[in-house]
């Protein structure tokens, strides 16, 4: 029977398809007894088509169902209606396990912990008599609980009869991954199983010894050319030992997996409970390391240090190690930033940096009078210095001398000595993206969001061109250079499309370039040849000749750094002296939380994940949400329906995905989007019956903001390199092309139409800070609307309340006459919602028609105080 959303199964109704396989497809459903999602596999006819199969299914099900663990898929029921036989289990979210190995390796602490869950699981099933047969990548859900194996013991339910022939496997024309007439999935079958034998408890070690081999090296254990090679390196060979692929592998881990990996079961580790604790052990750091092979240590704070002595300790260490190059003993240490430092918005990336010395530190904090100001502070003190004439400051670097520190303010390239004194312009930049200082006084600097690198001299004078956009990679920005020790040639970081972004190196003396590593990070260099980056949350890093040619494999060597996708940009910083400076992440997951007026909560939406941007429908029945992954940034927008409970994935690419808003109708939802390598402008059926439609196509950063009521026009908000951030307009009947809204040389954003379509809310800073005005769609007409500070209006569906987030953190109203006047009362705060803000005007909330509700992104536990972390002797040997 041909299902589709609105089918009944029993007492389950159809939501959504999630998926589909070998055994059939996969559902979202809403148990209607219970009031529950649920995922509901349909078999296929093939496999439920005999009665025999039937019998034993359902008797086999029930011991399976009984399996209760927390890192179990749990089996709830199996039924049958409408000639469609079903099994029942609990719906996830997140992603498998072979997902996440198509981006690379795990790290070691990953690794580590989701095996010895895995093994956990695996010993619950064994003692219950259930063997899951088919352990693999694809079978192990990374959720944000932990993993949760699927089809737990379904494998066995689907055995084939006794004696079926199993000898043509070795020529079967089908991928090797893919289950043939033998039980399993081939690269992680045991020599017993692939022989037809008895299997037990040790067929699945051996199948984890080979996913725990794939997540620490990103290869399978066990690689051929056809089904028929993997088959004979299993049975007749050894793969290449862990360290030889990861030599950061702990050599107690490579001897589990190969012990779990022996071709007889009795030579194996005999017992699951056992290979998860071996594993958390492994994980306690206690076991040596391998001979011969010094293993470097993650860099995470050992405690929050402040006392003087001890920072001085790392300025004698990097002294000594530059007099003697010998090596250095490895000294770490927390330095806490100011409270008010920000953890939100431009200057909470990029926003500290060492001095060439390695004996200070330049950082954004807010100052007295609630600007941010740069700081400076001494490694060996314990107190930091604020720099007058540096408000609003972002993105410092230091002169090679350690004399000036350069930065970006009110649209100027500036600089200023680190002992304090007047501020000197240098050059224009309207939304600098950071410098570099040449011993030969020469300054490289991104002077906007959208532009190549300039060039000028550190005493003034005209900036001239030192890169050039390529057509053929589709370049939109030039951000992060750092020069070499020559003075001449320099790194830079390229954000094209997604085949040609990454860190590439540049001379001035040449127009040419080319790339060093692909990626979405910045790059610094480090001598005697290390390029340092982020990927994947890890700080890397990988040798390079004097030539800049690769000389071996990158290694991580800190874990959880700050990176931030929007910037391009992981938050670290390098001094001659081989002082690393980097930011712990403080991202914590968050919880979609319902307050009323008054900020008291009333509920949840949903489990606690990583949202940005929620948009209400115009009907307030349901809600668009991006998830990102907190590592990447990378995202999708996800629908809910908030009368039913019921969620669904409404895209599903690999990409950064930006504040989707609501057609009136509530049928289409607009968002931006980078999967071209560009942010642009893209239409998608809710409904999700086709394919998203390109509604804007320009080399510029932008997303969308609003939708008017009458369904004419789409709101977006663009950066320019004259103007900066502006407000712009779509006419969505194709009549005119975009019109400019607001585009002065100051910001405006978060741009919302009015419900009778005759104003738009908007924010701008032309004042100084951000503020909430009223402008016509039509016409002259504007007025300032906020007193204090604000970002992110909000319309009433009557349109006679402007909601907003005003600048100390609280939910604002103002009441607003409807019409062609719209007279605004003054405003007046509703209830504190901190940590809301997320840059560029915009807010993480939204409010219900009637005004009476907000939904609100609200942080899981406390963040971390803003702090950095000092290393010496981090290098890798």
């Amino acid at each position: 029977m041909p299902i589709s959303p609105g089918t009944r199964l029993g007492p389950y109704e159809i939501l959504s398809p999630l998926g589909a396989g070998g055994m059939g497809e996969v559902f979202r459903a809403r148990d209607t007894r219970l009031g529950r999602s649920v995922a509901l596999k349909v078999l296929s006819s093939q496999l439920a088509g005999s009665p025999e199969f039937k019998a034993r299914f359902d008797r086999e099900a029930r011991t399976i169902s009984s399996l209760a663990h927390p890192f179990i898929c749990a089996l709830y029921d199996v039924g049958s209606a409408d000639g469609a036989d079903f099994l029942v289990m609990e719906l996830l979210e997140g992603e498998t396990l072979a997902d996440r190995l198509e981006k690379g390796p795990l790290p070691l602490e990953e690794t580590l912990r989701f095996g010895a869950q895995i093994a956990d699981a695996l010993a619950a099933a064994h003692r219950a008599g259930v063997v899951h047969r088919d352990l693999k990548p694809g079978n192990v859900m990374l959720t944000k609980g932990g993993v949760k194996l699927l089809d737990f013991g379904l494998a066995k339910l689907l055995e084939e009869p006794a004696g079926a022939d199993a000898s043509h496997i070795g020529t079967a024309a089908q991928p090797l991954t893919s289950s043939g007439t033998l039980l399993g999935t081939v690269p992680y079958m045991p020599p017993e199983q692939l022989e037809g034998k008895e299997v037990d408890a040790r067929t699945d070690l051996f199948a984890l010894a080979a996913v725990l081999y794939e997540m620490a090296t990103g290869r399978r254990a066990f690689v051929g050319e056809s089904r028929a090679s993997v088959i004979a390196a299993i049975l007749r060979s050894e793969p290449p030992p862990m360290t030889a692929l990861a030599p950061l592998t702990p050599p107690a881990l490579d001897r589990l997996v190969r012990t779990c990996l022996a071709k007889d079961p009795d030579d194996r580790w005999q017992s699951a409970a056992d290979v998860a604790r071996e594993l958390r052990w492994i994980g306690s750091g206690t076991f040596p390391p391998a001979e011969g092979v010094r293993r470097p240590r993650r860099l995470a704070p050992f405690g929050w240090v402040t006392v003087g002595a001890l920072a001085a300790a790392i300025l004698l260490v990097a002294a000594g190690a530059l007099r003697s190059r010998g090596p250095a003993p490895a000294i770490r240490l927390s330095l806490l930033l100011p409270g008010e430092a920000p953890t939100t918005g431009p200057n909470a990336f990029r926003g500290f940096a060492l001095s060439p010395d390695g004996s200070r530190v330049a950082f954004i904090a807010r100052g007295p009078a609630g600007r941010e100001l740069l700081f400076v502070r001494p490694l060996a003190s314990v107190s930091a210095r604020p720099l007058a004439g540096t408000e609003d400051a972002g993105f410092p670097f230091w002169s090679p001398d350690g004399r000036f520190i350069g930065f970006f303010a009110e649209g100027k390239l500036k600089k200023i000595e680190a002992e304090g004194g007047a501020a000197l312009a240098i050059a224009d930049a309207p939304a600098g993206r950071g410098g570099s200082w040449s011993q030969q006084g020469t300054i490289l600097f991104a002077p906007e969001m959208t532009a190549p690198l300039l060039k000028v001299q550190a005493s003034g004078g005209a900036a001239a061109p030192a890169t050039f956009f390529d057509a053929g990679r589709h370049d939109i920005n030039h951000r992060w250079p750092f020069f070499l020790p020559d003075g001449r040639r320099f790194l830079f970081y390229v954000h094209a499309d997604r085949s040609h972004s990454g860190i590439y190196a540049g001379s001035l003396d040449s127009s040419n370039v080319r790339i060093l590593v692909p990626g979405t990070s910045n790059g610094e260099w480090v001598e005697p040849g290390w390029l340092l980056f982020g990927r994947d949350g890890n700080l890397m890093a990988q040798p390079f000749d004097e030539r800049l040619r690769p000389r071996g494999e990158a290694v991580p060597i800190a874990e959880d750094v700050a990176f931030y996708r929007v910037f391009d940009s992981a938050d670290f910083s390098t001094s001659r002296s081989g002082v690393l400076a980097y930011r712990p992440s403080t991202e914590l997951p968050s919880r979609l939380v319902w307050r009323d007026r008054s900020g008291r909560e009333l509920g949840t939406v949903g489990e606690p994940a990583w949202y940005r941007a929620p948009h209400l429908s115009p009907d307030g029945t349901r809600l668009a949400v991006v998830k990102i992954d907190p590592r990447s940034e990378d995202g999708d927008v996800w629908l809910y329906d908030l009368k039913r409970g019921a969620a669904s994935r409404l895209t599903r690419e690999a990409r950064q995905v930006l504040n989707p808003v609501w057609s009136p109708d509530g049928k289409r939802i607009a968002i931006g989007s980078d999967q071209t390598g560009y942010f642009d402008l893209y239409e998608i059926p809710t409904d999700g019956s086709g394919a998203e439609k390109s509604l804007v196509r320009t080399n510029d950063f932008k997303f969308p903001t609003d939708w008017s009521r009458d369904g004419a026009l789409l709101a977006f908000q663009t950066t320019k390199a004259s103007t900066g951030w502006d407000v712009w307009l779509l006419p969505l009947d194709g009549s005119a092309p975009p019109r400019v809204f607001a585009g002065s040389r100051y910001f405006e954003g978060a741009a919302v139409f009015s419900p009778d379509g005759r104003w738009i809310a908007f924010v701008s800073a032309v004042s100084g800070r951000p503020e909430i005005y009223l402008r016509l769609v039509q016409g002259e007409g504007e007025r300032l609307v906020s007193n204090a500070g604000g970002v992110a209006p909000r319309w009433r569906a009557d349109g006679r309340e402007l909601f907003y987030l005003g600048g100390d953190d609280r939910i604002m109203s103002v009441a607003v006459e409807p019409g062609p006047a719209a007279m605004a009362s003054a405003p007046r705060p509703l209830f504190e919602a901190p940590g809301l803000g997320y840059g560029v005007g915009l807010a993480n909330f939204d409010v219900t028609p009637d005004g009476q509700r907000f939904l609100l992104v609200t942080r899981v536990g406390t963040a971390a105080r803003p702090s950095i972390t000092i290393a010496t002797a981090w290098q890798p040997r």
